[in-house]
């Protein structure tokens, strides 16, 4: 097992920032800076292009630890943030970046990068996981959650189809195509946000992606606007449904 080793630490506002590596993946640990009793773990993804400190990472965090009180965890997907790219993540985003700019669709750049990102992703969260359990204010047995839209949603789908750690997923914005059948095996609760009038991603295809969850219970929240119109209050709503979920009575950390 790699082992998670701290490596800065700040504090603002009630909430603790501790920097880590577990291996070479680097994240960070967010936490309530009052009391050290047990709390559920939710994972986030961050979008493509972004990484482990990205506002939108951020704000939810605290969304999550000064209103539930919960831990919140993110590492930097392969090639983003603090981690290099490889020749592969070039290439693919050269041509990604020629797409855009002819106006072409991007599902068939985008889609087959972040399925090497997810296969490259899935075991370093799980190790990371494996990691973070093992610190007592979080606990081997404590509930745990996922968090991710776009990218997050790549990866997560895959994630929380191999981890059964995981209980609720707030997921949202991807094409359906290399997670389709995976999404078949998830049964956790599941909430979906998607864009009715996404210029990037095709309705039918958010649609297709949240049907094929098998969860008996899962939401859909459909809102109208472009790609990056996404309303901030989905945020608000992700926090609610995992705090829903996740809380519990669990023990004081020892």
């Amino acid at each position: 097992m790699r082992s998670l080793q701290f490596t800065a630490e700040s504090s603002s506002d009630g909430m603790v920032e501790r920097d880590f590596t577990v291996g070479d993946v680097p994240g960070v640990l967010w936490s309530p800076a009052s009391g050290t009793e047990r709390a559920p773990l939710v994972l986030l993804g961050h979008g493509g292009g972004h990484h482990k400190k990205h506002p939108a990472m951020t704000g939810r965090a605290r969304l999550l630890v000064t209103g539930h009180g919960f831990h919140v965890a993110v590492v930097d997907a392969p090639g983003h943030g603090d981690r290099p790219r490889s020749a592969q993540d070039e290439r693919d985003i050269a041509e990604l970046r020629k797409a855009q700019a002819a106006g072409e669709p991007e599902g068939p750049i985008v889609v087959p990068y972040n399925a090497r990102l997810a296969e490259r992703a899935v075991p370093e969260w799980q190790a990371t996981l494996d990691a973070l359990q093992e610190l007592p204010e979080i606990g081997a047995d404590g509930p745990v959650g996922y968090f991710g839209i776009g990218l997050g949603t790549a990866i997560g789908v895959p994630l929380v189809a191999a981890e059964p750690r995981i209980t609720a997923a707030a997921f949202g914005m991807n094409w359906p195509d290399a997670l389709f059948e995976t999404a078949k095996r998830i049964t956790v609760p599941i909430e979906f946000a998607m864009q009715w009038d996404d210029e990037r991603i095709p309705r039918e295809a958010a649609l297709a992606l949240f049907d094929a969850f098998a969860s008996p219970e899962k939401t859909l929240h459909a809102n109208a606007g472009k790609h990056f119109d996404m309303p901030r209050f989905e945020a608000d709503s992700a926090v609610r449904f995992l705090a829903r979920h996740l809380r519990r009575t669990v023990a004081p950390a020892a």
